[in-house]
């Protein structure tokens, strides 16, 4: 299975990222933005100086307004949206896509009003059509520092062993290194969680909290995601390796992390809308709690962490009162049975 002419959906800092990470190994790259604008500004200054500066776009990197005209013949498409608009930017590119094709969800997040994983979207929007190969791209892998190449390592997750096997080749370089996976579910779940983890971080930073406390919420708060990973059907190793536990510190202890700094920032006194509106870039974790929150009501799947940081997102509660809250409960054993 060869793929040479890719499209990136997502001309953000991580679609960007990817984009030039595919365009440097020699593949034809074509990359679009839902912002018209935006399109013509990067394909007039070959570089994405909002999210990306200082990486020139090489020859084989293109721009396209129009979603038809990006996707049509590509092998692959690579899915860098935010998952509040996945759904609608599948839905419209989705009749453009030829038997055989190979998408790639790099999204990590939840649908709020579905409770809905970005590969499961695509299954219900393309009504289980098996000729579309779906998976998903996850690990501990900050944009910017893709973007300079930096040694990084990520798993792919493909029902299809073939299609984790070309995606695999695909994007591993000298610098980016890949592993594969047949845990979608798992390695989607990690992922939307850990941004979720990554806000009481950064909360427990800005309260003025030391390491103690940051080691003691990472690892609890790795148990709270493989707890709920297991009960949608993922498998727990899946919850150690990079896309869990590696995703999960880099982005609860990484200065580059959006949604640690939004933690740092409601840690601090701001309010949420204080703390967004001072941010450049989506923090998916936001938006995650609520949909987490809601799928582990629904599947009575217990998550302390992750019950305070709704009640902290969207009730208002003090900072402070959810940490005593969660220092009060219950003494109780560490190892869980469906965990060991």
């Amino acid at each position: 299975m060869t793929m040479n002419k890719i499209a990136v959906v997502g001309a953000g800092s991580w679609g960007t990222a990817l984009a030039l990470l595919l365009a440097r190994k020699g593949c034809q790259v074509t990359l679009w933005d839902f912002n018209a604008e935006h399109v013509a500004q990067l394909a007039k200054d070959r570089e994405n100086k909002r999210h990306q500066p200082g990486h020139r776009f090489p020859d084989t990197l293109q721009m396209e307004a129009s979603l038809a005209e990006c996707v049509s013949g590509a092998e692959c498409v690579v899915m860098v949206v935010p998952s509040h608009g996945y759904r609608v930017v599948y839905r419209d590119l989705y009749p453009y896509l030829e038997k055989g094709t190979v998408v790639v969800s790099a999204v990590k997040g939840i649908e709020i009003e579905s409770g809905l994983t970005m590969t499961q979207i695509m299954m219900m929007e393309g009504k289980n059509d098996q000729n579309i190969l779906f998976g998903v791209l996850s690990g501990p892998s900050f944009a910017a520092e893709t973007a300079e190449q930096q040694p990084t390592a990520v798993t792919v997750a493909f029902a299809d062993s073939q299609a984790a096997t070309a995606v695999q080749q695909l994007f591993s370089t000298e610098y980016f290194r890949v592993y594969t996976s047949n845990d979608v579910i798992g390695l989607e779940i990690s992922g939307a969680m850990k941004n979720v983890i990554a806000i009481a971080a950064g909360i427990c930073d800005g309260l003025g909290y030391g390491l103690n406390t940051r080691a003691a919420l990472i690892t609890r708060g790795l148990a709270e995601i493989t707890r709920l990973g297991v009960a949608m059907g993922g498998k727990p190793h899946t919850f150690a390796g990079l896309g869990g536990l590696g995703d999960l510190v880099l982005t609860c202890t990484g200065n580059l992390s959006r949604n640690r700094t939004v933690g740092l920032k409601l840690g601090s006194g701001l309010t949420l809308e204080q703390a967004l509106s001072e941010m450049k870039m989506v923090a998916e974790g936001v938006k995650t709690t609520k949909s987490c929150y809601h799928l582990a009501q629904a599947r009575r799947v217990e998550m302390p962490i992750l019950e305070q940081m709704y009640q902290i997102l969207y009730n208002g509660k003090r900072c402070q009162d959810a940490v005593t809250e969660l220092f009060q409960r219950e003494l109780k054993q560490e190892v869980e049975p469906m965990l060991c």
